[in-house]
């Protein structure tokens, strides 16, 4: 018989109008996994931060119709596994940073009373800052509800990989018109002190492109690269920025796929498909395309019932499975 299983789909959040910038800015930088800082510090630098970003932040979510797509985004995603995964399962959103929150998810689950819980990151590449901090989240708030499953993370997962390559080619076809199209994978940032430390990110974002390139089953010239930078850190490079100026000094269209994104939000509709369409003409880049991201695309979604069906007990995310042996998020568990 088939068990009654909850699955809680883990993502970021985002503000649902612009009067909630500034709190759902508030809620991400008090997070530990962001800012390792004791608590007193970390608030009052919480305060300071989101004061001062909120309102380039409302600007950024104007030009979005005033809230962030991601929930419903996410919803979609949600409907098409549940579907897909049949009687027994029901999928639950849990974000981060804004509504609904972990602990509303954890209410709701608890009103279906299932028999296992298996957590899915909405992240493919696990990193501290995302899963971690999630993961640690439901851990303090679920004590009362079963031992969950963790789906810590998939940077080859055929179907994602598949979803990228099918854009991806399209995407060649259009940008070839133009010249030699130069790919451009780009994924957000990171502080480059939490990969000396063992965040397994990097590694994973590496072998996302690798995966799409190898569904791809063509040659292209293409580099992995970073963008959101923020703060006066040192962060994994190269920038996405540059290595879209360095095209266009070489007059070659390029192509933009956010393969650590599976849904659209403000670094894809605004970030990348406004800010750095801008800078591409400004530097000369005769064709800039970027690739949408999976969202329910029916292989993606396949593949991640697949790992819903298959998950086991026992899993502990970061672990030497995803190649960050014997690393620990700061604050990741607070």
């Amino acid at each position: 018989m088939q068990q009654k299983t909850a699955v809680v789909l883990f993502n970021l959040g985002g503000p649902d109008s612009l009067s909630a910038v500034r709190p759902f800015l508030f809620n991400l930088f008090s997070d530990p996994a962001i800012i390792a800082a004791p608590r007193p510090i970390r608030w009052l630098l919480a305060k300071y931060i989101s004061a001062k970003r909120a309102p380039v932040a409302q600007d950024i979510y104007r030009q979005i119709g005033g809230r962030s797509p991601l929930l419903e985004q996410t919803q979609r995603q949600a409907d098409a596994l549940e579907s897909r995964l049949g009687n027994g399962y029901k999928c639950f959103i849990a974000m981060r940073y804004w509504h609904p929150f972990t602990e509303e998810a954890i209410q709701a689950v608890r009103h279906f009373a299932p028999e296992r819980v298996i957590l899915l990151p909405l992240y493919p590449q696990y990193s501290c800052t995302t899963s971690g901090s999630s993961f640690g989240a439901w851990a303090k708030a679920a004590m009362d509800l079963p031992d969950p499953y963790r789906i810590c993370c998939y940077p080859e997962l055929p179907g994602l990989a598949q979803a990228f390559a099918e854009s991806l080619h399209q995407a060649l076809i259009e940008a070839s018109r133009f010249g030699p199209p130069k790919v451009l994978f780009s994924a957000h940032g990171l502080p480059k002190n939490l990969i000396l430390k063992g965040d397994p990110y990097q590694h994973q974002v590496e072998r996302t492109a690798k995966s799409i390139m190898r569904a791809l089953s063509e040659k292209i010239d293409s580099q992995i690269c970073y963008q959101s930078r923020v703060g006066p850190l040192e962060w994994i490079g190269p920038e996405t920025v540059a290595e879209i100026k360095a095209a266009g000094a070489e007059s070659r269209p390029v192509i933009v796929v956010p393969l650590a994104f599976v849904s659209e939000h403000s670094e894809t509709l605004v970030e990348l498909d406004i800010e750095y369409r801008h800078i591409a003409e400004q530097a000369g880049v005769p064709c800039y395309l970027r690739v949408p991201t999976p969202c329910d695309h029916p292989a993606f979604i396949a593949d991640l019932a697949e790992l819903v069906q298959n998950a086991k007990p026992g899993t502990e995310p970061g672990g030497a499975h995803c190649a960050g042996e014997g690393f620990v998020c700061p604050g990741a568990h607070l």
